[in-house]
């Protein structure tokens, strides 16, 4: 399936650029999970569990969170994105105290 980009606009590569960070954070947790029930076969024609051959199992190496999507963009620079999670960042504060609406910084 061939996307031509060039005939795309610049919000609706923005809006296929969310929704492939999005399908990316999904494939990478699917790719663990079976990862992990490969691992878990394997260690078992042994006669292990892999909690006997990796003790910790997902709090190993102090865990890793998933990472949620972005929900913001900054219009001047659309590198710039905020999940809409923790401290906003510097860029939201100059756009609300500009008089922006926070739902015209939605992806």
């Amino acid at each position: 399936m061939a996307i031509d980009l060039e005939s795309m606009s610049r919000k609706e590569l923005l809006e296929l650029r969310a929704k492939i960070d999005t399908a990316l954070v999904k494939a990478e947790t699917r790719e663990r999970a079976e990862a992990r029930k490969a691992a878990e076969r394997a260690v078992a024609e042994f006669g292990f569990s892999l909690d006997e051959v990796a003790p910790g199992g997902k709090t190993r190496g102090g865990g890793k969170q998933t990472v949620s999507p972005p929900k913001y963009r900054n219009p001047q620079n659309p590198e710039q994105t905020w999940t809409g999670r923790g401290r906003k960042p510097q860029w939201v504060h100059d756009a609300l105290n500009r008089g922006d609406d926070i739902s015209d910084l939605e992806i």
